[in-house]
C-alpha cells in the first residue's frame, strides 16, 4: 500500500476500512481539485469499500458519494504508519482508520490533486486517460494504429497520458533504451518491428518496478535508470557507452546513441 500500486481493485464483501478522522493541509495545491481541508471533512466517518487506480490516479470507493480521487503528480505517493510522529515530510492529507492505521499522501513538489467526484472512472480527467499498460496493455495492432496517427517524437508520445496512462519520464527513457528506439523518432515513423520491441519491453519494466515497490537498488544494474541522473556530460553505461541528455517533449531525456538508432 505504501506506493498504492495494487494492480487490481480491492472488492471484499465488507468494508476494508473505516475512516475515523481525516485532516488536510492548507498548503496543498488545490487548483483543479478540492481544498484539502474541505476534502478531509467529507471523508470523516465514511467506510472504504474498494480502492481503484488508473495511471497516476487513485480513488477510494466509499459507502457514500462523492468519492475522493488523488493524483500523484511527479512525486506523490501514499504511506502508512501508526504514530503521528511518523508522518512523512510534505504530507498533504492524512486519513486515520478506526484500527489506528494512518494513511498519508506526501507530495513534495505540490503537483498532486485531490478531488471529490461522484464517479471518478467516468469523469474528467480520469475518463480522458489512455489505457494503463500495467493493467491493460493494448495489442500490437492497436498500438501500431494509434502510433500511426502520432506526429510527435515517441518520447513525447509516451508522456502523453491520453496515449498510455501512468508512464513517467524515466520509464519512457528506459523503455526506449531497452527497445533500441531513438527518442526523437516520430511515433508515426516507428516500424512494425520497433512497435513490437517497444510493447515487449514496456510491461516487464512496469512489473519489475511494481514488484520491488520502486526500490531503485533492486532494479537490474543493466538498466539505464542507474546512470541517467544529473545531466552528467561524462555519464556512461557500464560498457562505456555514452549517455546523452537533451530536452524532448519538454522533459529531460537520457538516451544512448550507440544503442538507439538515429531519429532522422
Amino acid at each position: 500500500l505504501r506506493h498504492a500500486h495494487h494492480p487490481q481493485p480491492l472488492r471484499p464483501r465488507a468494508a476494508i476500512a473505516a475512516i475515523a478522522a481525516a485532516v488536510g493541509r492548507q498548503q496543498a495545491r488545490a487548483d483543479g481539485g478540492v481544498e484539502p481541508r474541505k476534502g478531509a471533512a467529507a471523508l470523516r466517518g465514511r467506510k472504504v469499500l474498494a480502492a481503484q487506480r488508473k495511471g497516476k490516479y487513485l480513488w477510494l470507493e466509499l459507502d457514500r458519494r462523492p468519492w475522493p480521487s488523488f493524483h500523484y503528480g511527479m512525486s506523490g505517493r501514499f504511506e502508512t504508519y501508526y504514530d503521528v510522529k511518523e508522518r512523512p515530510r510534505f504530507w498533504k492529507v492524512e486519513l486515520l482508520m478506526q484500527d489506528g492505521t494512518r494513511l498519508a499522501m506526501p507530495n513534495a513538489r505540490r503537483l498532486g490533486r485531490i478531488r471529490l467526484m461522484d464517479d471518478p472512472a467516468s469523469e474528467p480527467p480520469i475518463n480522458r486517460l489512455g489505457d494503463d499498460p500495467y493493467l491493460n496493455l493494448p495489442s500490437h495492432k492497436v498500438l501500431r494504429e494509434a502510433l500511426s496517427r502520432r506526429k510527435a517524437p515517441i518520447k513525447a508520445v509516451l508522456l502523453d497520458q491520453s496515449f498510455l496512462a501512468g508512464v513517467g519520464n524515466w520509464i519512457a527513457d528506459e523503455v526506449l533504451y531497452q527497445a533500441a528506439i531513438h527518442p526523437r523518432k516520430l511515433g508515426c515513423e516507428l516500424s512494425d518491428d520497433e512497435v513490437k520491441r517497444f510493447r515487449a519491453k514496456l510491461r516487464p519494466i512496469l512489473r519489475k518496478a511494481v514488484d520491488v515497490d520502486a526500490q531503485k537498488d533492486r532494479f537490474p544494474r543493466s538498466w539505464l535508470f542507474h546512470y541517467r541522473w544529473g545531466k552528467n556530460n561524462d555519464a556512461t553505461m557500464p560498457d562505456g557507452s555514452r549517455i546523452v541528455h537533451e530536452t524532448i517533449g519538454g522533459r529531460t531525456t537520457a538516451w544512448v546513441p550507440s544503442r538507439q538508432a538515429s531519429g532522422d
